[in-house]
């Protein structure tokens, strides 16, 4: 028998020994027994886990929660893994999980590589979808969130099986681009193109619109540009796959500074010859109409303003794209659900396209993750070009600032691994200034705060990691060739039993923070055992206790280390060996 069958996610464990329970004593209720959850106690002094189910029961059972729930207690089987089970107030159930309990399944999480998660995704597919910059832009800080909160849900998702499809869709089609042919073949700094290839591009971009603003001729000139793009003329054609060259190498150097990567890059373009179709098919199953030239799917039913599926001069606009590429995601992935992580502006956009999937009879469950903007406080960051801050600038920052901290704490490090650490902490600090937020609130980044040693920063984790390797270290060398794991762990003190109900937890968070699509769960659950492993640290001895409480301890902060190791590696952040 592995580790991972040995035990069972506790909570897990706790629900269906309650659901069983109800139904014995309640046969009538065996529809709602399937929604009975237990949930981490808010007080421990009451037990590890509380029920409070009997208050709902009440409504539909037509009797007192408090007669319900010790009814409910007393049918319950014995279980030797739990240690205590009463009714208190009202109605509440507590229960208290025996110690033994607890230790067999830290021991079994301590055996098993995946920390006993189970894979509860596999054999599904999802298709996630985020990043996203345009072509010819360099990329800025509104770039940061999508980034970083999709590269966190598909750490996710692979963790726990499922097959992702992490897709890049850029901005690679439009408009624009007949101004940029003609800012390129009129302005172009062939130096600056060199040294700084996407910042020159979004400069010609500029100074092309404006001129456009100022000269029909140029406008018009630029229109005829962009037809010719649109009908295949092999120059301009050359010009624009320039651009996205250019430009992904630019993205690219970003995304590994991140440590993001993408199983398929497609841009708007490759879905360009699919967009008559879907209008077609919109027409077929009559949901399009004309109105004043243009093609629209109303949406009335669903409370939505009606969509532009195809313009008056015979365009198409992005709800027609976003509409093909599902249906080609669909067909060659065969996927169950697409998510896509965007800003908070896209939400209408999404609504109207997920609507009018569904109209057409898509199976696809289609997710938007929208997130509020970040910003930054006055003063705080000094290279601002107009109103945009660029990504690479505010990574580099954060670099700058985190090697001044290492080269603080730790002088003695070769200049080279301090570089190496300050890199890991500095961009570490970035993604979970975000992460530990509720993607939907707008965030004001600080850099005392992301950078904190000492509060719910990935330093403070970091660093907690960096503790407990240097507790490791002390144990090797103190107690040369002795095995912790040839003893068993034991739980003899209040903290210990405190860390050893947050340890086992971890496969409960992961699940409820991609169930959920919100890597802040996993944050929050992270922050709350780096706390808890503190007291833990502070409160009793490591090296000085008995043998056998000393290697339990030892096998204790183990774990904690790598719960917090690969909670951060599912959030994209780095872990340091030293700090």
């Amino acid at each position: 028998m592995t580790p991972s069958e040995k035990i069972v996610n506790i909570e897990e464990k706790l629900n269906n020994w309650l659901r069983e329970a109800l139904v014995r004593a309640f046969p009538e209720s065996t529809a709602d027994a399937d929604t009975i959850a237990v949930t981490p106690a808010t007080d421990e002094q009451f037990g590890d886990y509380q029920c409070n189910a009997a208050m709902g029961l009440a409504r539909v059972l037509k009797t007192n929660p408090r007669q319900i729930a010790t009814q409910w207690v007393d049918a319950v089987e014995p279980a030797d893994w739990v240690e205590q089970i009463d009714v208190a107030g009202p109605g509440f159930i507590n229960i208290r999980v025996a110690a033994a309990a607890l230790a067999d399944g830290l021991m079994a999480m301590d055996e098993d590589a995946r920390l006993c998660t189970p894979e509860t995704g596999r054999d599904r597919t999802v298709i996630l979808d985020y990043s996203s910059p345009n072509v010819a832009k360099p990329m800025h800080i509104g770039h940061i969130r999508s980034t970083v909160i999709g590269c966190a849900l598909d750490r996710l998702h692979r963790f726990l099986g499922f097959r992702v499809i992490a897709d890049n869709h850029l901005g690679d089609w439009g408009t624009q681009f007949g101004l940029l042919i003609m800012g390129y073949r009129h302005f172009l700094d062939e130096t600056r193109l060199r040294e700084q290839p996407v910042e020159e591009l979004e400069r010609l971009y500029v100074k092309s619109y404006e001129r456009s603003r100022e000269d029909p001729d140029w406008l018009d000139a630029a229109r005829r540009e962009l037809v010719k793009l649109q009908q295949g003329d092999a120059d301009n054609r050359a010009l624009w796959q320039s651009f996205v060259d250019l430009s992904m190498r630019e993205f690219n150097r970003i995304y590994d500074r991140l440590g993001v990567s993408f199983d398929v890059v497609r841009g708007e373009s490759y879905y360009r010859d699919q967009l008559a179709a879907v209008v077609q098919l919109l027409q077929a199953q009559g949901l399009a109409e004309e109105s004043e030239g243009a093609q629209v799917v109303r949406l009335d039913d669903e409370g939505i303003p009606l969509c532009i599926v195809q313009k008056s001069d015979g365009g198409f606009n992005y709800a027609t794209s976003d509409l093909a590429t599902i249906k080609q995601r669909m067909e060659e992935f065969d996927t169950e659900q697409i998510i896509y992580v965007t800003d908070e502006r896209q939400q209408l956009h999404f609504k109207q396209c997920f609507a009018i999937a569904r109209k057409l009879g898509w199976t696809a469950q289609l997710v938007h993750v929208w997130f509020g903007l970040m910003r930054l406080p006055e003063g705080t960051f000094s290279t601002r070009e107009g109103n945009v801050i660029k990504l690479e600038r505010l990574l580099d920052e954060a670099e700058e600032r985190a090697l001044r901290l290492v080269q603080a704490s730790s002088p003695e490090m070769d200049a080279a691994d301090q570089r190496a650490v300050a890199r890991a902490v500095g961009i570490g600090a970035i993604k979970y200034a975000d992460l530990s937020q509720n993607p939907q609130s707008m965030i004001t980044f600080t850099w005392d705060k992301a950078l904190a040693m000492d509060g719910n920063s990935a330093p403070y984790l970091q660093y907690a990691c960096a503790r407990i390797a240097s507790v490791q270290d002390k144990y090797q060398a103190r107690y040369s060739g002795q095995d912790c794991r040839a003893y068993p762990i034991e739980l003899t003190e209040v903290v210990e039993r405190r860390l050893a109900l947050r340890l086992l937890r971890f496969p409960s968070a992961v699940n409820r923070a991609t169930a959920l699509l919100r890597p802040s769960v996993l944050a929050d659950y992270l922050y709350e055992l780096a706390q808890t492993y503190s007291s833990f640290y502070q409160n009793v001895p490591f090296l000085k206790a008995p043998e056998g409480v000393r290697e339990s301890r030892i096998r204790l902060c183990g774990l904690v280390a790598r719960v917090l190791r690969q909670g951060l590696d599912l959030l994209g952040i780095e872990t340091p060996g030293r700090i």
